[in-house]
């Protein structure tokens, strides 16, 4: 095919219409053909002068070269200032300094070869519906094969002599060939000095762009306009690492690649800085004016309440309600998170904090993510709290139950007022979902706020809970251990607790990673146990619509399957679709025995306890994070018998199965929590939307903890010496809010160069010619 194809182009060799050579081909990616440009060289006229940091702020069309539509498609990447255009990115770099013969090259390894064209042509096939363009150079030491398949129209845009870059794999050897390799047009009218025989940027694009044109902009800004980049912090601040003007430059044009990453690490120090600035600014002013009630308690009702129990709290469980109390007792509001691994009893310490407040007469609000949750979180509290005469009321957005006389109905002029709201009545515990944040509920005399598994809820959920109150105290509570990067970043603003500990008695669980084909003998594995008198759950990653392409499964249709495979147990069904009362029902035949088998979504990763249900088979596991995972396997476990999580995965690349083999091999849910941000990335582990999660362009939350812990530190060295502002011009400042208040720990800064995400992509495919 490879022999066929060079006689081909070498038959094909015509000579070029002057019209054709206009446009020229600047630069390729594995994707195909980035952008047409005309030969034309952007220069930057007159003398270069002196200027101040303000020339930042102005708009890109006050450089040469950049017309109406060069400033649209900047536009598109978030470029709008020579301040923004100055802090784009690149994505990866190409060291050109080593070129290597064609005769040297290896066969999958990356390289740089200098070479003219000599040959070029396309073969048609398939009735001309497909098609490869083969381009072929020659450097004096052998001929490369360059193929672009289903491109036939880059024939136009190369003539016999050219001398070319490319950049590629080479995907054989018989004869050397790479396949849709980077290919970049040497002009002799340009500066090479910017685009050979060093180490070269190669940046995210847009339709129209290419690298050689944005290379060489960046390079005539930087010249004028690279001095200029203020220094945002005091001098001194940040030895070791370049300063920020330097940093810049090294960024788009290193001598090595060391020096790219320097400047990288001191860009994203700058903006770990700026957030915990406002971290801590938050922090300092919430202790200086916000004014809590103490409500550290009596003892009255937790002595009682312990010894009731029937069993001792860890030491872990203990050292964490000390230092609640500790809070609690005071008048500045509590702000903590409590964080442990799934069974290690955050429950029980969240019912000692709520029995602290309750002693001390305050009421107590309790929001959990899902109503599954919330009714198992009543259901747990009420029979905790019955015997102690302390009321405990459930208000969803399905259902509302109170224990006294019947509640009062509001009106949207007048908030509607639960029993427990009237003057004289009996403190108590409300639990809820969001239903807890609507405008018609009211909880005067609100002490404590709890939120459970809080990465759930966005930041303006959270804060109207909180406002329901003046100034009350907040606990946070989440199964899902959170790594030190994102304790800093996101919850920053928080102290944390850490229940590192958990209770005795509990059995073994075993985890194990199997294929689909393998599935029937998990069933059979499943009926034994089933048939010794335990219990299992089963969990798809869908309600409904099956996905017949991708395999993936759903509940509803699972079940009847299920019902055949295992026709002498007792099937339930639960997903979070189902009316509450039917939930209810399943759920509490599944505590009684008398189901053997539930059929759940992952709406069952937390808070369900039944300690005889020993089995956890997760259907198309490799559709869910490691957290999550991890939360689903704590649903077993909690009893004396040894338990079993099974997960069955399609495997469609080794990486994949290799993720799942993190389970099989710990169970400490902060090393899954490390490797699940690390392969993932915090946008997917937290869940971008609800997380409130900040993004930097420069910093990397899975592997910068180093230099976040440092930004740490030099932010309150900064605020305790009076430092009041982040500085300007294309200091991080200039991409968050210009709100008077810093933003809160964890809330989405407002960006002006667009998000990191787009940033680290290439753009598509474009046939479009350069703008005159």
């Amino acid at each position: 095919m490879q022999a066929d194809s060079a006689r081909t182009c070498e038959a094909k060799l015509k000579p070029h219409k002057r019209a054709q050579a206009r446009a020229r081909v600047r630069s390729t990616t594995a994707g195909g053909l980035l952008a047409l440009q005309p030969r034309h060289t952007a220069s930057i006229t007159g003398p270069v002068v002196a200027v101040s940091s303000a020339a930042l702020e102005a708009p890109v069309t006050q450089l040469a070269g950049v017309g109406p539509e060069r400033a649209a498609q900047l536009a598109r990447l978030g470029i709008t200032t020579i301040g923004q255009l100055l802090l784009h990115r690149p994505r990866r770099y190409e060291d050109r300094r080593h070129l290597r013969p064609i005769c040297e090259l290896v066969c999958g390894q990356a390289a740089t070869v200098r070479g003219c064209v000599v040959a070029q042509g396309v073969k048609y096939f398939r009735r001309r519906t497909k098609s490869v363009f083969e381009l072929i150079i020659e450097d004096g030491s052998g001929r490369l094969h360059c193929r672009w398949w289903n491109m036939p129209f880059m024939e136009r845009y190369f003539r016999p002599g050219d001398e070319v870059f490319v950049f590629g794999k080479p995907s054989s050897l018989r004869p050397p060939t790479m396949d849709h390799p980077e290919i970049e047009v040497v002009e002799a009218d340009e500066d090479s000095s910017v685009h050979m025989n060093r180490i070269v940027p190669i940046y995210p694009l847009t339709e129209g762009l290419s690298q050689r044109w944005l290379r060489m902009l960046l390079w005539r800004t930087l010249a004028r306009f690279g001095s200029c980049v203020p220094e945002p912090w005091p001098p001194g601040l940040v030895p070791g690492l370049p300063s920020r003007s330097r940093a810049v430059a090294l960024l788009h044009f290193p001598d090595e690649l060391a020096q790219a990453e320097l400047a990288r690490q001191r860009l994203a120090l700058d903006e770990f800085i700026e957030l915990q600035l406002a971290i801590q600014r938050r922090r300092r002013n919430l202790r200086a004016r916000a004014q809590a009630l103490p409500c550290g308690g009596t003892n009255r009702l937790i002595k009682p309440f312990l010894a009731n129990l029937g069993f001792k709290l860890t030491a872990a469980q203990t050292r964490v309600l000390r230092d609640i109390r500790r809070d609690l007792s005071s008048s500045q509001p509590m702000r903590r998170l409590v964080q442990g691994d799934v069974g290690s009893g955050k429950t029980v310490v969240a019912a000692c904090s709520v029995l602290m407040a309750i002693e001390s007469g305050l009421n107590v609000a309790f929001m959990a993510p899902t109503e599954i949750l919330a009714e198992q979180h009543y259901s747990t509290f009420r029979r905790w709290f019955d015997p102690l005469g302390v009321p405990v009321e459930l208000r969803t957005g399905s259902r509302k139950i109170t224990h006294s006389a019947p509640a009062l109905a509001g009106t949207a002029s007048q908030p509607e007022l639960l029993p427990s709201d009237r003057a004289g009545s009996t403190p108590r515990l409300v639990i809820g979902t969001h239903a807890l944040i609507e405008a018609s509920f009211q909880l005067p005399n609100l002490g404590l706020v709890i939120i459970d598994e809080q990465h759930k809820f966005g930041v303006v959920q959270r804060e109207k809970l909180v406002r329901k109150g003046h100034y009350p105290h907040v606990l946070v509570m989440t199964a899902t251990p959170i790594p030190r990067t994102l304790g800093l970043t996101l919850y920053g603003d928080l102290d944390l607790s850490v229940i590192d500990e958990l209770p005795p008695g509990r059995g073994r669980v075993r985890t194990f990673v199997r294929s689909l084909e393998q599935l029937p003998k998990v069933y059979e594995f499943i009926r034994q146990k089933l048939t010794e008198g335990r219990q299992a759950y089963v969990v798809c990653p869908r309600v409904e619509e099956e996905d017949l392409r991708t395999g993936l499964k759903a509940v509803t249709q699972e079940y009847h399957r299920l019902q055949q495979a295992f026709p002498s147990f007792r099937i339930g069904l639960l997903h979070g679709r189902l009316p509450s009362a039917e939930k209810d029902q399943v759920m509490a035949a599944f505590r009684a025995g008398q189901i053997h088998l539930l059929l759940a979504t992952a709406v069952i990763e937390v808070g369900l306890d039944v300690p005889n249900a020993t089995i956890m088979l997760v259907q198309n596991a490799e559709q869910f994070g490691l957290a999550q995972l991890h939360q689903l396997r704590g649903r077993i476990g909690r009893g004396a018998h040894e338990s079993y999580c099974i997960l069955v995965a399609d495997f469609k690349t080794p990486e994949a199965r290799q993720r799942l083999r993190v389970l099989e091999q710990t169970t400490d849910g902060f090393r899954i929590a490390e490797a699940d941000l690390a392969m993932r990335g915090p946008g997917e582990f937290l869940g971008q939307a609800q997380s409130g999660l900040p993004t930097f362009q420069f910093g990397d939350l899975a592997t910068d903890l180093v230099l976040i812990e440092r930004a740490r530190g030099l932010a309150a060295q900064l605020l305790d010496a009076g430092f009041t502002g982040p500085g300007a011009g294309t200091a991080p400042a200039a991409r968050w809010s210009s709100s008077a208040s810093p933003p809160a720990a964890g809330t989405q800064p407002a960006r002006s160069t667009g998000s990191s995400a787009q940033a680290s992509k290439p753009g598509p495919v474009s046939t479009r010619r350069g703008a005159k």
